[in-house]
């Protein structure tokens, strides 16, 4: 694409005194009148170009507008390529990782060592959660709204967006935009969505508010759970909210008290403890937690019948 050939090209120019056409062609495997063409483009966007003739010329920028790598320590550049890099393990492609080698082009004195840090973002959902990614991120750039089925605990809605931003948070990956069938901004988690397609240009003269992606705004507090666990939980206590979320009692149980957002989340999270949490309070949490497993018992005593 000719928009990567221009960043490639100026991250070049950036590092390196001096280059030329030829070089710069056999580089992006082009022509040189296409190096040419590149070079004029990016003086016309007010990038100050500099190209001279004869033994010793070549393209470069003025002086004064180069980047004084200085700025850069070895643990920055190490710190951005983990970034970098981890924006592929989503995309199902190398297209970060191609342009993070054209930006280190001339600056190996940055990179020294092995890599310290590795990032990877991928998840169960790779295989289908990456066109999304590209679909959506499309979308973005075109100012095309998206349609899509929507599937949440309310029920299944068919919505249509004008996407703004594409968010990972709360190991999942989100789009924030402005929402037809409630005319607001929502957030929409992308595993729950099916069938995006394109639709219809938008013209992007709505002003858009940040996401606000508090824990308190999206996820406002319902009510407060207290429940006592088997000292054998204590890791998944410690992994879930911290080691400050409980407190060791007489009798070596774990007293556990915190605030939660929605009953549905709390049950589905203290049923995965089996039997080893009693919940004390909220009362209506005990009652369901009765129903629940009285269902579950009674569904499986009748297939052993």
């Amino acid at each position: 694409m000719k928009i990567d050939r221009l960043i490639g090209i100026l991250s070049i120019l950036l590092q390196e005194e001096k280059t030329t056409a030829p070089e710069l062609a056999e580089r992006f495997e082009v022509s040189r009148r296409t190096i040419n063409r590149d070079i004029e483009d990016l003086c016309n966007a007010g990038i100050p170009i500099r190209t001279s003739q004869g033994t010793g010329g070549g393209i470069s920028i003025m002086d004064g507008y180069r980047m004084d790598r200085t700025i850069l320590t070895s643990k920055d550049m190490q710190m951005i390529l983990a970034g970098i890099r981890s924006l592929d393990s989503v995309s199902g492609s190398r297209y970060y990782s191609q342009l993070m080698e054209k930006i280190q082009a001339g600056s190996s004195e940055f990179i020294t060592g092995r890599d310290s840090i590795l990032i990877d973002l991928s998840s169960w959902y790779r295989d289908s959660l990456a066109p999304k990614i590209e679909t959506i991120q499309d979308a973005i750039g075109l100012k095309k709204t998206i349609r899509f089925q929507y599937y949440s605990p309310g029920g299944d809605t068919e919505r249509e967006i004008e996407p703004y931003y594409l968010i990972f948070k709360w190991t999942s990956w989100y789009v924030y935009g402005y929402c037809f069938l409630r005319n607001d901004f929502r957030l929409f988690k992308l595993n729950r969505m099916d069938g995006i397609t394109h639709v219809a240009s938008y013209e992007g003269n709505r002003e858009v508010p940040l996401p606000d992606l508090s824990n308190k705004k999206v996820f406002p507090a319902k009510d407060r759970v207290k429940a006592v666990f088997d000292p054998s939980m204590k890791w998944h206590l410690v992994e879930e909210y911290g080691v400050d979320s409980f407190s060791e009692m007489d009798d070596g149980r774990l007293l556990f008290e915190h605030e939660y957002a929605d009953d549905e989340g709390l049950l589905a999270w203290i049923l995965s403890c089996r039997d080893k949490v009693t919940v004390i309070k909220p009362e209506r949490i005990r009652e369901k937690l009765c129903q629940v497993t009285t269902e579950i018992a009674r569904k499986y005593e009748g297939d052993r019948k």
